[in-house]
């Protein structure tokens, strides 16, 4: 006999997969209607791709994106159960671990993003690779120094993580001249291999955690995707830089690039499409790591069976998985009819995208609040996942847009300060007793997103939308 959550699994699946036959169909009529011109083009301009060169690097990027997001979701499901369950540590020390994790990512981000233009992005994800694979060695010793010592790498880690591999594809597909519609699509892929991915991994985790009977063996097999990552990368990648890379005179003489810094903050307070986008960053990105701490207690809150009967956290991860997957699907299928549209370019429809999906998650994080349900609480969650599965693709291609190519990984690892904050925040207010009052304010803070995307960014994206403008000056 089924279990509420498998059944609900298999029911995502079948969703899943009769996506995937829509997309396919619209993505081959796309095909078909032969692309003549494109006027969305990043940076360099170009009027021909080689279809190798768009088929090679797209080859090469999902395949170091899936092994490193692999090794990141099998540390997902049970990174919270292995810290209040297994070493028994009470859930405000969990919180402290969670946010020195998020306060080592906000004080090395604007360093980190300076560091891959400057250094070389493919140089950042090589390192990435050593710090990720320290964090898991630390978690499997129940010491709380090393516990917090595995969390500041970490921090470290996700900094890289969510910054650098963007920067590396889109300076990548610059270098060949690679249109925006091509590297949308490529955004739209790695987010469909990114739900398939950690679906995989959730299903994985929980299956290595019911045959060693511990929370810590899907970190040793994170360990082993990290140094994968790292000898694929060794071996396909090649290295670029921001506009001024490899100057080490400069590194040199301002070893914390306080001045690049500086610069990269007087773009963006230049700028309201910037800002907006900061803003969304910060609003969005931090609801989701706070949902990565607060999903599991929620439900178990809401279950009436706990802790009697535990929550098979491996599938219901596995469902959130699938549910961004079917919100990557969901992009794709409008991206590939909104071409069609006679009054909106390809940047405004991102940003009319990107306003939708702050108030569908903000809605979805209210519904989970209000309701005590167990179901519905579950089912709010997965369309939270679902809007995480549009946001990504949505604002890899505004910012690869929008953000000249100088300063895309400080930018982009710049806009990650105030994120870190209103994480570490929320995550000091008391956990335990303050969960609905956390979601609600992300709820808030998603919906003020929506609304200042909607007022300041989709109405400007039209100044920006032919080929010399396709990029901000920096």
């Amino acid at each position: 006999m089924l279990g509420f959550y498998e059944l609900q699994l298999i029911i995502l699946i079948s969703a899943c997969l009769l996506f995937l036959l829509v997309e396919r169909h619209v993505s081959t009529r796309k095909r078909t209607t032969a692309k003549d011109h494109d006027p969305d083009r990043l940076e360099n301009g170009g009027s021909t791709t080689p279809v190798n060169a768009l088929a090679t690097l797209t080859r090469r990027y999902l395949v170091v994106y899936a092994i490193v997001m692999g090794a990141d979701w099998l540390q997902g499901p049970y990174v919270y159960s292995l810290y209040h369950e297994q070493y028994e540590l009470p859930e405000r020390m969990v919180a402290v671990l969670f946010v020195t994790g998020f306060m080592s990512a906000g004080l090395t981000a604007p360093l980190v993003g300076v560091w891959a233009d400057q250094h070389g992005r493919r140089k950042l994800c090589l390192v990435f690779c050593f710090t990720y694979l320290f964090t898991c060695f630390c978690v499997t010793i129940p010491y709380l120094p090393i516990l917090l010592l595995g969390r500041v790498t970490g921090g470290i880690s996700t900094s890289i993580l969510f910054s650098v591999f963007e920067s590396w594809l889109v300076s990548a597909a610059n270098s060949l001249t690679i249109p925006s519609s091509d590297l949308s699509t490529i955004f739209g892929r790695a987010t469909l291999v990114n739900g398939f991915v950690a679906t995989a991994a959730g299903v994985v985790s929980n299956q290595l955690v019911s045959l060693t009977h511990s929370f810590v063996s899907p970190f040793a097999a994170s360990a082993a995707l990290l140094v994968l990552a790292y000898l694929v990368i060794k071996a396909s990648w090649t290295e670029n830089f921001g506009g001024s890379g490899g100057a080490t005179a400069v590194g040199s003489s301002d070893p914390f690039q306080l001045k690049r810094l500086a610069q990269a903050w007087r773009i963006v307070r230049a700028d309201p499409m910037l800002l907006v986008i900061g803003l969304t960053q910060t609003c969005f990105e931090g609801s989701m790591y706070l949902f990565v701490f607060l999903w599991v207690p929620s439900l178990q809150e809401a279950s009436p069976t706990f802790p009697a009967i535990p929550l098979p956290l491996g599938y219901i991860f596995s469902s959130f998985m699938i549910s961004m997957m079917l919100g990557s699907l969901l992009y794709t299928v409008i991206c590939a009819w909104a071409p069609g549209s006679p009054t909106d370019s390809s940047l405004t429809i991102h940003a009319k995208l990107s306003s939708i999906v702050c108030a569908v998650s903000g809605l979805a994080l209210a519904v989970s609040v209000r309701s005590p349900e167990e179901s519905t609480r579950f089912w709010a969650f997965c369309a939270f996942e679902a809007c995480v599965g549009a946001y990504y693709p949505v604002q890899g291609m505004l910012r690869g847009t929008l953000i000249a190519n100088e300063h895309r990984a400080t930018l982009s690892a710049l806009f990650r300060v105030p994120l870190n904050v209103f994480v570490v925040v929320s995550l000091l207010t008391g956990v335990s007793s303050a969960r609905h009052a956390v979601l609600s304010v992300s709820s808030l803070m998603l919906s003020f997103s929506a609304i200042m995307t909607a007022f300041f960014l989709v109405g400007r994206t039209e100044d920006v939308i032919l080929p010399e403008q396709n990029h901000r000056p920096a």
